[in-house]
């Protein structure tokens, strides 16, 4: 809870571009990376049967078929309605499509689930999307597309993926660096400048097809005015097409240098998906078939249509780059698009983002740290999707209305009231695109670094819109809104507030006061919903960590009864403090919060108690360790000991209590103390504030000093969960030891995997069996820099237990850090831990600095696996490097003060 103020950056032009957004509604916003990287698989997209999204619409489908909630293309971008978009298209000659979009198998194809089988990467975006830059490397020879999916296919679970370096297609370097550059000169007017380097030995010939298109709108909502495209070239060697909208206005794609013009429409090509007449000859994949079968006719003579490209070829020599300028501009333009003016605005952005990222680094952060840093932030702001599901009418179209008798199966059938259709940040856009409740908001706190009105905008979605569910919940997730993630938005709550006053030296508590309330809704729903028994130990099913435990938590036990969990009763004591701690800051204003606060105070000592009871709650005494509860129907209970991450999280439910936030709500300092002094039997087995830390601090926190002495013990043994690169989620231990839970004649088992999953729970594509995940790690590290300002240095502990080597918690917190840093950074060898054992990644220069931010990562190595762009929330590497290029131990102890995760 520690108060926190930094230095105000110098404003950059990126930083008053921010400002004027914010201030005076200038649009730097509309424009941006907003397109998805895969709309076909989708749940938006299935209007199958039996709900197999993949198979409904496959990746094969995606180039005939218009979509219905979205469109998406390669290195794309569209305004923040996502109506008109743009995209990259590329052919080599050999392949047997044009390459609009990007392929991976999908979960029946893939043996550790979906996954994306192509490189790119996003090298750069300022936070208005002033400027951004992208590299995709497409192959010379023929894209290996059976291949890919043939051999995944036949793997086992016990096989690593097979990925698309492993085909051979990069071999000799035989292939393009296509980059990718957007600077915009006006918040609606877009410089393009693609450049295509031949990293190959021979001559080359690659045909690429900038394109520009409407997403299909009046054929699902025949009252929208039909869109067009038109050739509005003037004859002076640059062609031009003129988008008209009836909402955007006019556009116009300038496209530089002797490109011919193809048009067609963004309609579902019939005749070829399901062999029924086409309402016109002229379909979605009317450009693909011109250029790969020399199908004349698949375009439109006339040059009008609802989609267009302007088709260059270029033959490059060995080792020489081709540069295609184009401009996409909703204002009359008063000298040439692409006169001296163009050069001058691509570079001045160039240089303004340095400039912005140089001003947010700290000093002492090296190169190669900078670089992880500006990667990852650039992956974040890269990941940003318009994201359109109106859930009634989705229903609707499946004969599935739920105020009707039922008449057809379709997913999140009581979510009918929800209608999103927002820009908003995706895990992944390619794996995951599609928001995901507590991913997002750990988004938040790395977006914070670069945009915190996006940070808070992306809150308000979540809390404030139609997305919250009238019973208070918060939608989990496309697949399944009612699955239930971690509450982790209070925290991201008052985190955004204390980040908000520290830079703008002011305090929203308009923003404060509204996000609360629907926090209080949520809490309630959590209250009434997820505690069975009434006995403050709570379940919640999935709650994100898949398959960390012995059994499908969203699916009925084998045994009967049901599951009370560490992590789901941890996650409402640290709900309870985040509650609180916001209760403090509005009662501060408003006597009437009062209460409120005192009333989330006794919810946490009522948890603690209940989880830290001897021998009925979740602590093992004997192990030093916190486990699941089996409650079955004949009413035995058995202790789950799995040592997992479930068991590490009561950790982070720690806040310090600041002397001045005391004195600020003084009154009610003494209700509760008295209040808790009336119940010396529900704070003994914790840390209550009755005593002063250092400063006078006070804290409320889960676990008391023996407990918390006994947890690290075990978290910090390299034999357990310390890995060389953050904290597993897994114990090592269980690598010699699997768990083995027996009913009805079968073994139910956990043992240690450090890197892919070898069950098919959740699709397969996800585990916590022993890989490093960032986001846990970083509310691990959090509670460490917690403690740390209570106790100071009177609490020291191994690190690594059993080396003699002691250290404060916050020299504890900073090595878990580092540790996790460590997986981007060169080592002495110049090697990355992330790229594993890709020796084409590790060594070539062209590839060894291009950065992906995996889902998660081996607990033993480092190497990144699953999602290979979930920037999101492994995005919060970037805020590591920034907190602790910045944090000093002795001013963090004296003052309280720190960039970041001490603000809640």
């Amino acid at each position: 809870m520690a108060k926190t103020t930094t230095s105000e950056p110098a404003k950059t032009a990126e930083a008053q571009r921010l400002d004027e957004a914010r201030e005076q509604g200038v649009p730097w916003r509309q424009w941006g990376p907003y397109l998805s990287e895969r709309q076909w698989g989708t749940v938006r997209e299935d209007y199958s049967a039996d709900g197999n999204a993949w198979d409904y619409f496959s990746h094969d489908q995606a180039r005939s078929r218009a979509y219905h909630w979205g469109e998406d293309g390669l290195a794309g971008l569209s305004d923040d309605h996502q109506r008109l978009c743009f995209a990259l298209a590329l052919w080599n000659g050999k392949d047997p499509i044009i390459k609009e979009r990007m392929f991976g198998v999908t979960n029946s194809e893939g043996n550790h689930g979906e996954d994306v089988k192509e490189y790119y990467y996003y090298l750069d975006s300022t936070p208005t999307h002033s400027y951004m830059k992208y590299l995709y490397k497409y192959p010379q020879n023929a894209y290996p597309y059976l291949d890919l999916i043939n051999t995944n296919r036949h793997r086992t679970r016990a096989d690593p993926e097979y990925e698309l370096i492993d085909t051979g297609i990069f071999n000799e370097t035989r292939y393009f660096d296509v980059f990718v550059e957007y600077a915009k000169a006006a918040p609606t007017d877009l410089l393009i400048e693609i450049s295509v380097c031949n990293r190959g030995p021979d001559e080359a010939v690659i045909h690429v097809l900038p394109t520009l298109w409407f997403r299909n709108i009046s054929t699902w909502w025949p009252e929208e005015p039909k869109p067009s495209l038109k050739d509005a070239s003037n004859g002076n060697g640059t062609g031009a097409i003129a988008a008209t909208d009836s909402s955007l206005g006019t556009y116009f794609l300038h496209c530089e240098g002797a490109a011919h013009l193809l048009f067609t429409e963004n309609e579902t090509n019939n005749q070829r998906l399901f062999g029924t007449p086409n309402p016109t000859p002229y379909v979605k994949d009317g450009i693909n078939d011109y250029v790969v079968a020399g199908a004349q006719n698949a375009v439109n003579p006339n040059n009008t249509g609802t989609k267009a490209a302007a088709h260059y070829q270029l033959r490059l020599a060995a080792g020489t780059i081709g540069v295609i300028r184009l401009r996409l501009t909703h204002a009359a333009l008063v000298e040439p698009p692409f006169g001296a003016g163009f050069t001058q605005i691509i570079e001045t952005r160039r240089c303004e983002a340095d400039e912005f990222y140089r001003a947010i680094t700290p000093p002492g952060v090296g190169e190669d740290a900078a670089n992880v840093m500006r990667q990852a932030l650039a992956g974040m702001l890269w990941s940003k999707q318009f994201f359109f599901y109106d859930v009634d009418k989705w229903l609707e179209e499946h004969r599935a209305d739920p105020l009707l008798a039922e008449t057809g199966m379709a997913r999140n059938r009581e979510w009918f009231h929800m209608i999103s259709e927002h820009v908003i940040s995706m895990p992944d856009k390619w794996e995951y695109p599609w928001f995901a409740a507590w991913d997002l908001a750990f988004h938040t706190i790395a977006l914070a670094s670069v945009d915190i009105d996006l940070a808070k905008e992306q809150l308000d979605l979540l809390l404030v819109g139609a997305y919250q569910h009238p019973s208070g919940q918060i939608p989990a997730y496309e697949w399944n809104f009612s699955d239930v993630n971690p509450p982790v938005h209070a925290w991201a709550t008052i985190f955004l507030y204390r980040t908000e006053q520290a830079l703008r030296g002011n305090s929203d508590l308009e923003f404060l006061r509204r996000i609360f309330s629907k926090l209080t809704w949520n809490f309630g729903w959590w209250a009434n919903r997820k505690d069975s028994s009434g006995n403050n130990l709570y379940e919640g099913g999935f709650l994100g960590l898949d398959n960390i435990g012995v059994f499908d938590r969203s699916a009925l036990l084998p045994t009967g009864g049901y599951l009370e969990q560490a992590d789901g009763t941890a996650w409402m004591a640290f709900y309870s403090q985040t509650m609180l701690e916001i209760a403090v800051e509005l009662a501060a204003h408003d006597r009437a919060y009062e209460d409120v606060a005192a009333n989330f105070v006794v919810h946490f000592v009522l948890i603690a108690r209940a989880m830290n009871n001897i021998g009925e709650g979740m602590w093992d005494e004997e192990d030093g360790f916190y486990y699941d509860i089996l409650r079955r129907p004949d009413g035995v209970t058995t202790r789950l000991k799995v040592r997992s991450m479930v068991g590490l999280l009561p950790l982070g439910a720690v806040t310090v209590i600041e002397k001045w936030q005391r004195e600020r709500v003084s009154k009610l300092a003494e209700h509760l103390s008295a209040r808790l002094q009336r119940m010396p039997e529900l704070v003994g087995s914790i840390h209550a504030s009755g005593h002063r830390g250092v400063a006078g601090r006070g804290i409320l926190a889960l676990v008391n000093e023996d407990r918390l002495r006994r947890i690290l013990s075990t978290m910090l043994d390299e034999d357990e969960f310390l890995s060389p690169y953050g904290i597993r989620a897994l114990s090592r231990y269980h690598a010699d030891h699997p768990y083995v839970f027996s009913v009805h004649g079968q073994e139910h088992r956990v043992h240690y995997l450090p890197a892919e999953s070898d069950t098919g729970m959740f699709g397969g594509n996800s585990n916590w069996r022993g890989p490093i995940w960032v986001p846990v790690n970083i509310l691990l590290i959090r509670a460490l820099l917690q403690y740390y300002l209570y106790f100071g240095d009177n609490f020291k502990i191994e690190c690594p237990t059993g080396s003699g080597n002691s250290m404060n918690l916050f020299e504890v917190a900073r090595e878990i850090a580092a540790r996790l840093t460590r997986i981007f950074l060169r080592d002495q060898s110049g090697r990355r831990p992330v790229f594993g054992g890709a020796e084409k990644f590790q060594s070539d220069s062209y590839w060894r600095d291009n950065l992906l931010f995996y889902e998660y990562f081996h607990g033993d190595n480092g190497a990144g696996i699953g999602a290979s762009h979930q920037t999101g929330w492994t995005g919060l590497v970037a805020t590591l490097i920034e907190v602790f290029g910045h944090l000093d131990a002795k001013s963090y102890l004296e003052t309280g003060r720190a960039a970041a995760f001490d603000l809640e």
